[in-house]
């Protein structure tokens, strides 16, 4: 019954027949992943980064308003006089910063960590498409070993099968019985690691797209692999240093980090404003007392002494500036490591399935082969069950260095900064629609 069961699985999860493809997971992952919905909010908030350094700019307005009871008793010659009343005011004031460099310096940072809210934000659209491609090509993967290990444990059953009727009729050892009986065995094993193995992986794509995935479309037969493009490793790790996005982000960080050694040294500047004040003051008594005016002049203030603070802080933004140039430095090197990894990892990699390739049609010729000399009593039954061991282990690797390389092609486009939905799409045009 198990055994039927995976076989049902493993016909179910190869058919391309309503199966999604990998650019239907995306979109769901899109909408879905919860870690790119939170990089999409931290996007949304550094919009706002630019709007708050230019208030510091633009005019500052506010408005106060009083009122107080007075309880009045005064003495003059003429006696003693009391006066019990309501005096109302209020008053409007209007800021203009004229000269205050840190305020523009700090616009500047505003307009800098927007463009970082930016960049961060696109390192976090090419991290979705990879964790997507990752885990859909990982539930692929574990599909082909499934079927794989089902195919094996079937054909160690007939192997049993056989050496169990073999044996009766006195034509092999018992020795051979006990062979095929533990491989049947380790199968059966193999096939429930398997199944554990692809339950594992398809929760993990759920994680991503926030439910449970249908079967999912698989590579077509004969599918070929492209070499990068350039097909120079120097041209992609140039690109690389100058246009990943987490150099990109570090220059913009260096850059922010150099602002802001400049806007803390403008606290040792003065600053200049233009002042407008319109108050009104009513004060009723005996007679009423109203005053009103308005007032508009310049504000010069020059700080001289604030405990040290601001040079403290000029020292620290001045290390922190030299850290930022060192992680720049270390975020280009590790650019150009990922970039050469990659590349290696598509180039190797399509060397690798070539092989295997290669490989699979020996493995299967071999077994053919000793099937035939077992019947005619030139191959034992060891030899049977290792070759079909070998078909077996010769398929799963070939399947994992398809996705391997796949997933490299990816990842060599991640670490240029160019990898996008267009990349997705070809990569979907390799699958069985």
């Amino acid at each position: 019954m198990k055994r039927a069961l995976a076989i049902g699985l493993a016909a179910l999860f190869s058919s391309g027949a309503g199966a999604a493809d990998l650019m239907q997971i995306y979109r769901e992952a899109v909408a879905n992943d919860a870690k790119f919905a939170s990089a999409r909010a931290q996007y949304e908030a550094g919009q706002e980064k630019v709007i708050q350094g230019r208030a510091g700019l633009l005019p500052n307005i506010g408005a106060s308003a009083n009122t107080t009871w007075n309880d009045v008793e005064a003495s003059t010659s003429a006696g003693s006089v009391s006066r019990n009343y309501n005096s109302n005011g209020y008053t409007v004031q209007l800021t203009q910063p004229l000269f205050r460099w840190q305020n523009w310096v700090q616009y500047k940072q505003g307009e800098l960590q927007t463009a970082l809210a930016e960049s961060q934000f696109g390192q976090a659209r090419q991290d979705l498409i990879l964790r997507v491609a990752e885990a859909y090509f990982n539930v692929l993967n574990a599909q082909d070993t499934l079927d794989s290990v089902v195919q094996l444990r079937t054909a160690a059953a007939e192997q049993l099968e056989l050496a169990k009727k073999s044996f009766e009729v006195g034509t092999v050892t018992i020795t051979d019985v006990h062979e095929a009986q533990s491989r049947f065995d380790l199968a059966s094993a193999q096939e429930i690691a398997a199944g554990n193995e692809l339950d594992v992986r398809r929760q993990t794509l759920a994680q991503v797209i926030g439910r449970e995935p249908e079967p999912l479309a698989g590579l077509r037969a004969g599918v070929g692999l492209q070499r990068p493009q350039p097909d120079d490793i120097a041209a992609w790790v140039r690109a690389a240093e100058q246009d990943s996005f987490g150099v990109q982000a570090q220059q913009l960080n260096r850059e922010i980090a150099g602002r802001e050694v400049e806007r803390v040294r403008a606290g040792h500047l003065p600053t200049v404003d233009l002042v407008a004040t319109r108050g009104n003051n009513a004060r009723p008594s005996v007679s009423t007392d109203r005053s009103e005016g308005t007032t508009i002049g310049l504000q010069l203030t020059v700080p001289l002494y604030q405990g040290g603070g601001i040079s403290s802080q000029a020292r620290e933004a001045a290390a922190l500036k030299v850290r930022a140039d060192a992680d720049l430095e270390d975020a280009r090197r590790s650019a150009a490591l990922a970039a050469r990894q990659s590349y290696l990892g598509v180039t190797s990699g399509m060397a690798q399935v070539r092989a295997l390739e290669a490989a699979r049609v020996s493995s299967t010729s071999a077994l053919e082969a000793n099937k035939l000399g077992y019947e005619v009593g030139v191959r034992i039954n060891i030899d049977v069950l290792n070759a079909q061991t070998q078909l077996a282990d010769t398929l799963q690797q070939l399947s994992r260095a398809r996705y391997d390389t796949l997933l490299a092609q990816l990842r060599l486009k991640a670490a240029a900064g160019s990898l996008d939905e267009a990349d997705v799409q070809a990569i979907n045009a390799l699958l069985a629609q």
